[in-house]
């Protein structure tokens, strides 16, 4: 059984004057939401024998945040295909994970990954599906569970088994709130 666990960058500061869309850095609410996120990681029990993460300037900001909840370091290794990629390339990541990975982390971006749990997951009667499809918000974790080798991971063939979104964790990280 592989574990992914899809980690979309946490919320972004459009007001701060930067050149580029991948310089922006997070606002203040989204390093709250990151660290609190690291935090319940770290209650979780979650582990990670392999990590890919997107080089902006927001995952990387968003990686020290959830390190500082989470208590360890993640060192991901960074991957510029990552950075605005579609489901399908991601998937094409996925693909190319170490054989003996069991349990990966991969940092993004929207739409990419919400599209790809929808990929991944088979459309039915599933509540946490359902959530995804409504809206996969900034600093929310999606993990998801397949059988076989990264290579062989299709359409429809994973489980997904949590989903978790700051506003979860604390209300004030919804959308509402300031």
């Amino acid at each position: 059984m592989k574990t992914l666990t899809l980690l979309r960058h946490a919320k972004s500061g459009w007001d701060d004057p930067v050149a580029r869309d991948f310089d922006r850095p997070l606002n203040a609410k989204g390093k709250r939401a990151a660290a609190m996120v690291g935090r319940h990681m770290r209650s979780l029990g979650l582990a990670f024998d392999h990590a890919i993460a997107s080089p902006a300037v927001r995952v990387s900001e968003t990686l020290e945040q959830i390190e500082s909840g989470y208590g360890r370091t993640i060192a991901p290794d960074l991957d510029r295909r990552v950075y605005l990629a579609s489901a399908a390339t991601l998937l094409d990541v996925v693909h190319g994970f170490p054989a003996e990975a069991e349990s990966a982390l991969l940092v993004g971006h929207n739409p990419g990954l919400e599209d790809l749990v929808l990929l991944l997951v088979a459309d039915g009667v599933d509540p946490l599906r359902d959530a995804v499809e409504d809206k996969y918000p900034t600093a929310s974790i999606a993990e998801l569970q397949f059988e076989g080798d990264w290579a062989s991971i299709a359409t429809g063939t994973a489980r997904l088994t949590r989903f978790i979104r700051p506003r979860d964790l604390d209300p004030t990280l919804g959308p509402d709130a300031d």
